[in-house]
């Protein structure tokens, strides 16, 4: 079916003759049409991809891997429990926290926050927050001192700053004369930080763990321990094995049931995103089916002629495949190169537009990010790549089809 002679045809049937500027028109919007959709699709994805690392990246950078708490909310053992993890395979640290809700006081401003008590030459073995320092640093927390560093967004709406005293308000009561009151405890502020993501910057502060115990009555009992793990994808696998270790005397959980309903969002999200732009993307290849329909009208003399010069059915059906193709794979192309540079380029360019009409698209109070990144996943351009042409390909079998039944005696009959 294909030779020579009918790719020779097909291609000579792409260019346009002074009757056929029609023709030409709706073959170049094909074109753009698959092209656009082609581009839209891998640079949406991209920005998707980038939201999931993204938000995965600070989540974890703030939390853990996995963690481990006891049965009854708390654990009392965690020293001998800690040093048994440190040679635990596939546990590359680990850390106790003590964790509640407080309410913070700071002049006639309240905020209720998520207080975390750590230990400060541990927890850099497990979330990232040494590094999102904006302000003082975590060895600046000292046991009995009452020191606390605060989310950058929280101080900012407390209206606080470094050396500020701030009251933290524990839901635990104590018994007076004069009646029930909560906890009440001052603390100074030797800290800030920001990992850029909204949600721990306004409702996170942290303490030394021994304040925290002391605070919430712990005594010489944590919350429980978080673990870093040397590849986040396999936590699952490696939780149930700490499980099965521990003898179910602990509750072991990982990152994907802490967070499991928001990334799973994502994910169905991004399946939703690419079954809508695809029809995009077919809607502008079945408009092949028209273009191809119009030029069959149109050569039906050329296709008698050929026939009664032996061209066979199956090499006319090849001449108007040669064509559909050639339409899919130019779109195609473009759109790949159109999406992919899109794609690598879009934290450069939606910063130049936002500076360019003084707006900002994504508000950090509304938003987990305030900006787009993007992560272009070469196996998402091929199935992209390859689904587009794929649909360009089916475009072409029914006009092809037609014209290869073209009956050249009935054709001629009227030239």
């Amino acid at each position: 079916m294909f030779k020579p002679l009918i790719f020779y045809i097909g291609l000579r049937y792409t260019r346009a003759k002074r009757r056929t500027q029609f023709i030409s028109f709706i073959t170049l919007t094909s074109i753009l049409g698959i092209a656009l959709g082609v581009t839209a699709l891998i640079t949406v994805l991209s920005v998707m991809n980038g939201f999931e690392a993204e938000l995965r990246e600070r989540i974890l950078g703030m939390t853990s891997h996995a963690s481990i708490t006891g049965n009854n909310g708390q654990l009392d053992n965690w020293r001998e429990l800690n040093q048994k993890l440190q040679n635990y395979p596939h546990v590359q640290g680990s850390a106790p926290f003590i964790t509640g809700q407080v309410m913070i006081n700071a002049d006639r401003r309240v905020s209720g926050t998520m207080l975390n008590g750590i230990q400060p030459d541990y927890e850099g073995k497990v979330s990232e927050v040494a590094a999102k320092m904006q302000a003082g640093q975590l060895s600046d927390l000292i046991a009995g001192e009452y020191s606390i560093i605060l989310g950058a967004e929280l101080a900012n709406f407390l209206g606080v700053m470094m050396g500020d005293k701030i009251t933290i308000i524990s839901p635990q009561i104590n018994s007076t004369p004069a009646g029930i009151v909560p906890r009440m405890r001052r603390f100074t502020i030797v800290g800030i930080f920001k990992v850029g993501m909204y949600e721990y910057d306004r409702n996170m502060a942290l303490i030394h763990i021994d304040d925290a115990a002391k605070l919430f009555r712990m005594e010489n009992a944590v919350s429980g321990l978080r673990i870093r793990l040397d590849d986040l994808f396999n936590a699952p696998a490696i939780t149930r094995s700490m499980a099965e270790a521990f003898f179910g005397d602990y509750v072991v959980s990982d990152w994907t049931q802490a967070h499991s309903n928001f990334f799973r969002a994502i994910q169905t999200e991004k399946r939703v995103m690419f079954i809508i732009l695809l029809l995009i993307v077919a809607v502008a290849a079945f408009n092949i089916v028209s273009t191809l329909v119009m030029v069959v009208t149109d050569k039906r003399g050329d296709i008698a002629i050929l026939k009664t010069q032996g061209l066979t059915s199956g090499s006319v059906m090849g001449i108007f495949m040669v064509l559909g193709t050639i339409i899919g794979v130019v779109g195609t192309l473009l759109g790949t190169i159109g999406g992919i540079a899109l794609a690598l380029n879009v934290e450069t360019i939606v910063p130049a537009i936002e500076k360019l009409f003084n707006a900002h698209f994504l508000a950090a109070d509304v938003y987990y990010i305030s900006y787009l990144p993007s992560k272009l996943i070469w196996l998402d351009v091929y199935a992209i790549a390859g689904m587009a042409f794929l649909l360009s390909l089916l475009a072409t079998l029914y006009p092809a089809w037609q014209a290869s039944k073209v009956n050249p005696a009935e054709v001629l009959r009227y030239e």
